[in-house]
């Protein structure tokens, strides 16, 4: 049996319309009860951020926790280093998703900046619904895909019969925006003096590649 085996290429490009915040904070102390009391606080200065600029509390959801004890080279009268426990470094890690909207965004981040938790910002751009784009860019592929194997066909004198093999590789597609958008430690504080001084941006569309690998029979 004669087989055709074609790599079909799918292209998407679609507009963000969803915008995902996050923010890191880290406590340290020497004390634990200091490190964790720390954070807390300054978790809920961000819960009260979300629910000035019209969200829930619960909107602003916790990716992660951690713990760690920190320790530091220290040197000695005669001059040998040793580790000394230096305290408690607790981290969370949270994030804020909503629809994208550039003027709540500079709100959103100047009231963050107005609030006095000093969290670590980044912010990307993609889509509330990446399972229809990863849809589209199936479909794209598989039409790709079959319209090079039947110019080839056509070309070598054969005829494309059935279908024998899909071959793909799933995986998760990155369905964000080359865009950048970084606020450093040190413009927050002149943020929160001009309040809605965040500038407003049009993120560049998402671009979104995938292939899948076809095999046919021919006759």
């Amino acid at each position: 049996m004669r087989t055709i085996t074609v790599k079909g290429t799918g292209n998407v490009s679609a507009r963000p319309d969803y915008i995902i915040l996050s923010l890191n904070i880290e406590a340290n102390s020497k004390n634990y009860d200091l490190a964790m009391s720390e954070a807390a606080e300054r978790i809920e200065k961000l819960q009260g951020v979300a629910v000035r600029v019209g969200y829930r509390k619960e909107d602003l959801k916790t990716t992660s926790f951690d713990v760690q004890t920190r320790y530091e080279n220290v040197k000695d009268r005669q001059g040998n280093y040793k580790r000394e426990f230096a305290g408690y470094a607790c981290s969370y890690r949270l994030k804020l998703a909503f629809d994208f909207d550039s003027k709540q965004l500079a709100k959103v981040i100047s009231a963050i900046a107005d609030c006095g938790a000093q969290p670590e910002l980044s912010i990307a751009f993609t889509v509330k619904n990446p399972a229809r784009v990863s849809e589209e860019l199936l479909i794209n592929a598989t039409e790709n895909a079959r319209a090079k194997a039947e110019i080839l066909c056509k070309a070598s004198g054969s005829t494309l019969g059935q279908l024998l093999n899909i071959d793909y590789n799933w995986g998760e597609l990155n369905v964000f925006s080359r865009t950048s958008y970084d606020v450093e430690d040190c413009i927050q504080p002149l943020m929160a003096m001009s309040k809605c001084a965040a500038p407003e941006i049009e993120p560049d569309d998402i671009d979104v590649t995938d292939t899948v690998a076809f095999t046919w029979e021919i006759q």
